[in-house]
């Protein structure tokens, strides 16, 4: 079965460090173009790769099947609906798009045309995410009444030379980070019965939102999802209550700092995480009281490429449907009408 020939439209963080090793070390996907109008830091690393200087270069391409949208977010409307109208099947950084009836007008062309989209979320691919959502799962703390996700950073200052600290429509951290949180209690708890937000400004000169406190509301479980960048004491990642004890989980997912050092994902070691980060469990399992440390399960970004690769030649279902992504999407817009408005918003 021949690899699936993709094109990358950027090669920007995302490009380098995310999606270019990942797909380079997949046997089923063979990176054909990348775009860079500047620096052509791709060529270095991947010689066998041809660089081109525009996105319609790659549309052009007949070979090419599959195209990377990981562009900033306000043009993934428009470069997936280019990518589609070609006839490329479709992966797109995350955000979806900025409006909700922008993702479902994508969902029908990619119908249309008989082409896959998915966006990537490579965040349910997360060790610590895995694990928590094992927890729950297996159903280790009795019924789940609450559960709580942090994405907490410090950075006092302003970044210069970026659109993300700009005030503009896609720059706020809710459709940066918030996409990753919302997607993954989606993952676990589906769409909730309504949402209510606290979105602003907490670093000194800042122009673009750096701060969110979300609460998605259902039948008989509290979500709140938080960020942000002025938390200098780590405090943990998640933590999940139930009716017959709670887990608490620390520390990052490591995968995405080996990415950016250089190494490749398939060792034996992959996306392991140290002892010391390991989640703490006190609970009662079957009338025995349990307290301890809970190994991480391994984290596999590549997972999500073997998915896209799988539903591209095999017709599998996509692990992160456009469906599911358009529901995020949704969930933003309405927590930034309840943040505007002081109001609890209706989802159902």
């Amino acid at each position: 079965m021949s690899p699936i020939k993709t094109g990358i439209a950027s090669y920007g963080m995302s490009g380098m460090v995310f999606h270019a090793p990942l797909l380079h070390v997949h046997p089923g996907f063979d990176i054909v173009k990348i775009v860079e109008r500047s620096y052509k830091g791709s060529k270095e690393r991947y010689p066998y790769v041809r660089v081109v200087e525009s996105y319609e270069e790659l549309l052009k391409d007949h070979d090419i099947e599959l195209i990377i949208v990981n562009t900033p977010d306000v043009t993934h409307y428009e470069f997936c609906k280019m990518a589609l109208e070609a006839e490329k099947h479709v992966i797109v950084e995350k955000p979806f798009t900025i409006k909700s009836s922008e993702a479902k007008e994508l969902i029908g062309l990619a119908k249309e045309k008989k082409r896959i989209i998915s966006v990537f979320q490579n965040r349910r691919w997360d060790g610590d995410f895995l694990t928590v959502k094992k927890v729950i799962e297996e159903q280790l703390l009795g019924r789940l009444v609450s559960f709580e996700s942090h994405f907490d950073r410090y950075r006092n200052f302003i970044k210069p030379n970026t659109w993300k600290e700009e005030r503009t429509v896609g720059a706020e951290q809710v459709y940066n980070l918030g996409s990753h949180m919302i997607d993954q209690a989606y993952d676990l708890f589906g769409l909730p019965q309504s949402v209510s937000a606290y979105i602003g400004i907490q670093r000194t000169g800042g122009k673009a939102d750096d701060f969110y406190d979300i609460v998605m509301n259902y039948d008989d479980l509290h979500v709140n999802l938080k960020s942000s960048y002025l938390v200098r004491e780590e405090g943990p990642r998640y933590i999940a209550h139930g009716t017959e004890g709670s887990f608490l989980k620390w520390g990052i997912d490591p995968q995405e700092d080996d990415l950016k050092a250089g190494k490749l994902p398939g060792g034996p070691k992959w996306g392991m995480e140290k002892k010391k980060l390991w989640g703490k469990l006190n609970t009662t399992i079957s009338g025995l009281h349990v307290t301890g440390r809970i190994e991480t399960i391994p984290g596999d970004y590549l997972a999500y490429y073997e998915n896209i690769h799988d539903a591209i030649r095999n017709s599998t279902e996509l692990a992160v449907k456009p469906e599911q992504s358009l529901d995020v999407i949704r969930i933003i817009e309405a927590a930034i009408e309840s943040n505007r408005t002081g109001s609890v918003i209706s989802l159902q």
